[in-house]
């Protein structure tokens, strides 16, 4: 099963060096605490992960919080919430079928890629965290920090911003 990456603007915009904004711009992730869900295996993604890493954090979604993620925050073309009946409606021609579980399911196995649907928003906008970052936000996850690849961890910091 192919993996997904969701990842997360931690950083803002002020003092980021022109390479690292394209890049922040060809991922989607203009704003802090903006989410985009991308499989592992896009070509060139490990690239511009490693490139933003000092603005970023990023790991491998899981099902039941992709889930959650696509009901608290998914957003169609017109800006209304992502609901079941559009998904069954909409997306029906791309053999989803089971509302928005169906839609995480398909996400899950790769049937379908969320940055190429037209018709449903691929940005995610979070809230910050409650509770606050535990950690700083200009260190690596792996230095005690909260940049950077954190795998599973991913999920529960999801958890704190829907």
């Amino acid at each position: 099963m192919p993996k997904l990456y969701a990842i997360i603007r931690i950083r803002g915009r002020a003092d980021v060096p022109p390479g690292v904004k394209k890049t922040l711009q060809l991922l989607r992730l203009h704003k802090k605490f903006h989410c985009v869900i991308y499989p592992a295996d896009q070509p060139g993604l490990k690239g511009m992960l490693q490139k933003a890493k000092d603005w970023i954090t990023w790991g491998e979604i899981d099902y039941q919080t992709l889930v959650e993620l696509l009901k608290h925050r998914g957003r169609t073309l017109g800006d209304k919430p992502l609901t079941d009946e559009f998904v069954d409606e909409k997306l029906g021609r791309y053999g989803v079928r089971g509302g928005i579980e169906g839609l995480a399911k398909a996400l899950m196995e790769g049937k379908i890629k969320l940055h190429k649907l037209e018709i449903i928003k691929p940005v995610f906008r979070l809230h910050p965290p409650r509770g606050g970052f535990k950690k700083s936000t200009k260190r690596p996850y792996n230095d005690g920090g909260e940049l950077g690849y954190r795998g599973e961890a991913i999920n529960e910091l999801i958890k704190k911003m829907l």
